[in-house]
């Protein structure tokens, strides 16, 4: 199994409400060094989480401890930028399972499907009621259910729906990436050689 299953997660929401927030912010590219998917979400956000000393800075989101959880909700336009799928490795990595923004860079959005965290595109208004509700009660949990494939805000019951592929839906309900996918179907490919010339 690649990556933890994904079906209902309920949780406590991380707010980041800034746009156009790309690649490079995520995981600068000085730490990209590294060819294992592990330790990246130590620094996830390095340059706004720490000072050039490394002391962490007390007005960014990731340090303040009235706000944890395993949703990270983001401002429009979320991973912009280069291609780096170190991106998603560090999301994944720190902790987080879901981003919710009301848009995402393409391939970020794909590198989210085949890494385990699950990209969810909402309206605008739903992610500015998002915004105001974690304000109100940073306590406040929403819900996101992949197979109902909605995302509903606890305090208020405001769901909205989302959409995903229906492979990519499967791969995630299964933990799978593409080649836990494939391995997967072994006995049915091997089958099916068996048949040919």
């Amino acid at each position: 199994m690649a990556y933890d299953k994904f079906n209902v997660l309920t949780s406590r929401v991380v707010p980041l409400p800034t746009e156009n927030v790309d690649t490079d912010q995520i995981i600068p590219a000085r730490f990209l060094k590294a060819t294992e998917r592990k330790g990246f979400g130590d620094n996830l956000f390095r340059d706004w989480r720490y000072d050039s000393e490394g002391n962490p800075k007390k007005d960014f989101v990731l340090n303040n401890p009235t706000y944890e959880g395993k949703i990270l909700v983001a401002g429009k336009n979320f991973g912009s930028g280069s291609s780096r799928e170190h991106a998603v490795w560090a999301i994944y990595d720190y902790g987080f399972r879901c981003v919710v923004s009301s848009f995402f860079a393409d391939i970020f959005k794909n590198n989210c499907l085949n890494i385990g965290v699950l990209p969810v595109t909402v309206s605008p208004e739903f992610v500015e009621e998002l915004f105001t509700e974690v304000e109100k009660d940073p306590l406040t949990e929403i819900t996101v259910d992949i197979d109902a494939q909605t995302i509903t805000i606890g305090s208020t019951g405001r769901s909205e729906t989302f959409d995903i592929n229906a492979y990519k839906k499967e791969n995630m309900k299964n933990g799978f990436d593409d080649i836990d996918y494939l391995l997967n179907l072994k006995e049915q490919i091997a089958e099916f050689a068996e048949g040919r010339p």
